[in-house]
């Protein structure tokens, strides 16, 4: 019998080639990084393929991040053979490979963004940047200039952008202080930041301000490896997330960006460091303006050498740009429909992109291939495409499917993370600190006014006061400075629910860099 994971050989078993599906095809560990593509209609058998990837991946010591876009992959935490009408099925399938069909769980982490199937996916606005920002709020050109100039002034001023009230405030003071900051930085739009403005709403109700606030969700703890040696599979809910396509794209690109960032290079090692599967891949690339999809392919091309294997799942190859399509050395092509001539030359142009076969037609064998098989292309030793075969894709040994609620409850209750994710960090930010600023100039211009209030049928002369000049500051027209022009501006809110809620603990961001 086959093993699923040969350490010694350093490959993991993907299924079986040939006439009868006795021909074991293998996915060698130490070429895994040069990224791989699940493409395939609708209930062709993608998810089962990315769930026996990342099964095996795991065995292997590999940790994974995947997202969970129809709530199928839940059950990797509870041993297969439980559902009769897969039971027998994938029996006879894995009898036909001729490999062992010994069902268990895995180790698995759950992850959610709004915080109810698993532990809260964070990070903050600093941390994503104004790039992936404006993409997530489909920003114009020149709203994402703006957008740069509030990070950049909150950089100058000291000021953390650690969540959405942050921006806002933000937003306020460049809106306050536009004339004065277009002589700095150019033309400042009062329109552009009423725009964002508008599309912070927007985002807030999509969940954004779940997503943006802290704890920021540390790297190494998708990284991790359990007792036994499995890589621990971090399981992203998405079934909700995906009613926010942008959203959930702009996630899951920060994720990978982040990893590119932070990661080490360490060549090419004997396994990947991580592996990394981003389904419904489509929504990445949907209008995605030219910078983003460079970025996307840079990243895809560089990351690599950090020891992460990207894999992207979709329904057809024609889905990524070109660029991202070149990087990707081992495919997997589940079975492509033509029904319109559209179909049929984006199948033509699916086979193309394989190492001919003499024994089939690569472009028929895709339209036929049933449902768990799939047209495959791994790379060899030498790095090269392997040459293109029909490939049985083999059985899943955990449960495929949703997990109950409860059980799902408790695995998540009894994580190591538990503690350190549970609750929601508010700390004093870029909201507080212009808050602060608003309430001492306003108390400042309530003083200056007492001050100049003359007595009953007596002059300010006559009344012997003397105020000294401050230090020379940027004035509006009005006269008053920019810091007072705010203050008179934010003091009007001190005493709204808004204002109630302006101390936090200390600056987040500068402690984490220290």
């Amino acid at each position: 019998m086959r093993r699923v994971v040969d350490l010694d050989r350093g490959c993991i078993l993907l299924g079986g080639a040939g006439p009868d599906h006795t021909d074991p095809q293998h996915l060698l560990l130490r070429r895994a990084n040069r990224h791989g593509l699940i493409a395939g209609a609708t209930g062709t058998g993608k998810t089962v393929t990315l769930q026996t990837l990342a099964e095996s991946l795991s065995l292997a010591g590999v940790p994974v991040v995947l997202s969970d876009v129809k709530g199928d992959l839940a059950g990797m935490a509870q041993p297969g053979g439980t559902d009769p009408a897969l039971a027998q099925p994938f029996a006879s399938r894995a009898a036909r490979i001729g490999m062992p069909l010994d069902h268990q769980g895995f180790p698995v982490t759950y992850w959610d963004v709004f915080g109810e199937k698993g532990h809260p996916v964070r990070t903050t606005p600093t941390e994503m940047g104004p790039l992936l920002l404006s993409r997530l709020m489909d920003l114009t050109p020149a709203q994402e200039g703006v957008m740069t100039l509030v990070f950049r002034i909150a950089d100058e001023q000291g000021l953390p952008i650690l969540d959405l009230k942050d921006l806002q405030s933000m937003l306020v003071w460049v809106g306050q202080n536009a004339k004065e900051l277009s002589l700095r930085y150019g033309n400042v739009s009062t329109a552009s930041v009423g725009a964002i403005q508008r599309g912070l709403m927007v985002l807030e109700g999509q969940g954004g301000d779940r997503l943006f606030g802290e704890p920021a969700l540390d790297l190494a703890d998708l990284m991790r490896v359990d007792a036994s040696g499995k890589g621990v599979v971090n399981i992203l809910a998405a079934d909700r997330l995906m009613q926010s396509p942008r959203l959930y794209a702009t996630l899951l690109l920060w994720l990978l960006s982040e990893l590119f960032e932070q990661l080490p290079e360490v060549g090419d090692p004997d396994k990947p460091r991580l592996a990394f599967f981003f389904d419904e891949a489509h929504l990445l690339f949907d209008d995605a303006p030219g910078a983003l999809i460079d970025k996307v392919e840079q990243v895809a091309r560089l990351i690599r050498s950090k020891g992460v294997s990207v894999w992207f799942v979709t329904q057809n190859p024609a889905d990524l740009p070109d660029s991202v399509l070149g990087q990707l050395g081992n495919r997997i092509q589940h079975a492509l429909r033509a029904y319109t001539p559209k179909d049929t030359r984006a199948l033509k142009t699916a086979a193309e992109n394989y190492r001919p076969n003499p024994a089939f037609d690569t472009a028929q064998a895709i339209r036929e291939v049933g449902t768990g098989e799939a047209v495959t292309s791994l790379l060899e030793e030498s790095g090269a495409p392997g040459m293109a075969q029909r490939t049985l894709i083999r059985p899943p040994l955990s449960r495929m499917g949703p997990i109950a609620d409860e059980d799902r409850a408790r695995i998540v209750q009894l994580s190591p993370l538990a503690l350190k994710y549970a609750r929601t960090i508010d700390r004093a930010s870029a909201h507080e600190a212009l808050a602060q600023r608003a309430a001492d100039a306003a108390a400042q211009t309530a003083d200056a006014d007492l001050f100049e209030m003359p007595s009953r049928g007596t002059r300010r002369a006559d009344a012997g006061i003397q105020i000294r000049p401050g230090p020379t500051a940027a004035r509006t027209p009005r006269g008053d400075t920019m810091a007072t022009a705010f203050g008179k501006s934010m003091a009007r809110a001190i005493g709204t629910r808004a204002g109630t809620a302006i101390v936090r603990g200390v600056l987040g961001s500068i402690l984490r860099s220290r």
